[in-house]
Formats: C-alpha cells, structure tokens, sequence
C-alpha cells in the first residue's frame, strides 16, 4: 500500500468516525429536547407544594358534612357548574365558613398549578355569594394564585417554561426589556385584555424580570373588568349555555378599550418626551 493510500484511508476512517460522532450529539440533541426538564430536586419541591395545598382542601372537605364527591369536584363546563351550584347553595347558607375556604383553597390551587377551569369558578363566585362578595373572592384568591405561581416559576420555572413556550417566552422577554419605564402600563393591558394567556403571564413573570410588585398591582387591578363579566354572568347561569358567550365582540372591545385607557400615561409621555427633543423654530427677522 502507497503512502497516499494509507492517508487516504485514515482520512476515510477519520471521516466516518467524525459521522458516527455528529449523528451520536444530533441524537443526544434530540433527546435533550424530549426530556422533562426538571431536576428531581425540582419535581420533590413542586410536589411538597402540591401535597400542602392538597392537605389543606382535605382539611376544609372533612370539616363539612356528609357530601356526593361525584358532584362535589372542580367544574370544567356551564352544566357542572350549574349543578354544584343548586347542590352547595344549601351549604353555603349553613357553612358558609367551610364553603367559603373551600373556594378559595381550590381557586388558588388551580391557579397555582396551571389546572384549567378558574373560568368556572368564577361563575360559580358570582352565583354563589352574588356580585360584591363574588367579584371580591375571584380578584383576591386570582391574585393570590397567580402570586403562588409566580414565585413557585421562580424557584423552578424557568426550564418548564422554555420547554413549553421558548419563542413566547423570547418575545416576550424581548416586550418587557423594551418597555421598563412603563411596565405596570403594559402589565395592566395585558391582564385586562385577552393578548396573552394568564397563565403564561404567571409562569414567564418572574424569568423576564417582572418585579413582584409590577406582578401583583397589575394582576389585582387588572383582572377585575373581566371578572366582573364572569361573576355577573353567574347570576344568570341558566341562560349561559357557553363560555363563549361571556365573551362576544362588545365584551371583547370594551377590554380592549379598558386596556388602551391603561397604556394612555405611556403614550402621552411619549409624545411629551418627543416634543421636548425637536429644536426651537428659528424666528424669522
């Protein structure tokens, strides 16, 4: 065998294992992009929070009477909550502390652990406990919620969140880097307007660097137009056949109204900022 061939052959070998090696890191790629990417560390402390608010609703059920958990259970449509409503009326007015723990114990678990369905709850506010008290309970525990999420993401979110919503999550990092001298603004427009998802607002808040109290303001004041829609709508459960009808185009364009109100500061520094930039006429002699 030539000297050529003999370094053709180790540039072929060298060649097929640099292959072997690209397609072995492309496969560990992918594998890293399927993982569930909590740490065991992070799934025990996500669970002991799980187990505590679990213990605590416990708690609250056994302190009632005897009840039909086949009914009693987290609504996820009108009909359920029309039928949890007629069956916890008559607790309500005998146990209206254990009622009224149980809701809010349940809210913020929802809330906390991203569980589908706070919607529902919020009817059932308004049909349980009327307007005031109802429009109170579902901002309170809301807030209260999301604050539990929030600093529940900060401890262990961020890998959750990139896994779930990496190019959300880039746009909105990028939204609230853009926007620092006018974030409680742009906060309140979200959470009163239906631009984000609220559940991504309380998970991704505290990776991007919304400070807690920018976080709870907006959440608290922002969340209250649309809760009033919802805990009003629970007065009327037997003529909600849907979600969807909480929400037409002049609900819709009312908090969007609501929301550019919110942003108006913003805007009207703006234009003030700009206006003291722009040089003085030149007076003409």
């Amino acid at each position: 065998m030539t000297t050529f061939e003999s370094s053709f052959g180790l540039l072929g070998e060298e060649a097929e294992q640099n292959r072997r090696t690209g397609t072995e890191g492309e496969q560990d790629d992918e594998v890293n992009e399927i993982r569930f990417p909590l740490t065991r560390l992070e799934v025990g402390a996500v669970f002991c929070v799980f187990i505590a608010f679990a213990a605590a609703l416990s708690v609250v059920y056994m302190t009632m009477p005897t009840v039909d958990y086949q009914v009693l259970k987290l609504p996820h449509n009108v009909d359920e909550v029309r039928l949890l409503t007629e069956y916890i009326s008559g607790y309500a007015k005998d146990y209206p502390l254990q009622v009224t723990l149980g809701y809010i114990f349940s809210y913020v678990f929802m809330q906390t652990f991203m569980i589908p369905g706070t919607i529902f709850m919020s009817l059932l506010a308004g049909s349980l406990f009327g307007v005031t008290k109802g429009l109170f309970l579902v901002v309170v525990t809301a807030t209260t919620g999301a604050s539990s999420c929030y600093f529940l993401s900060k401890l262990v979110g961020r890998p959750l969140a990139y896994w779930l919503w990496p190019e959300k999550l880039r746009f909105f990092s990028s939204e609230i880097a853009r926007r620092k001298k006018s974030l409680l603004n742009y906060m309140l427009f979200l959470r009163i307007t239906p631009t984000l998802p609220n559940t991504f607002i309380n998970v991704a808040s505290p990776i991007v660097g919304v400070p807690y109290r920018t976080f709870v303001l907006a959440t608290f004041f922002g969340l209250i137009p649309a809760a009033l829609v919802t805990v009003k709508a629970g007065l009327a459960l037997n003529d909600l056949k849907s979600v969807r009808d909480l929400y037409d185009a002049k609900t819709l364009g009312a908090l969007f109204f609501i929301g550019l109100v919110s942003v108006v500061p913003t805007w009207a520094e703006k234009v003030r900022t700009q206006v003291g930039k722009r040089p003085p006429r030149a007076h003409a002699e």
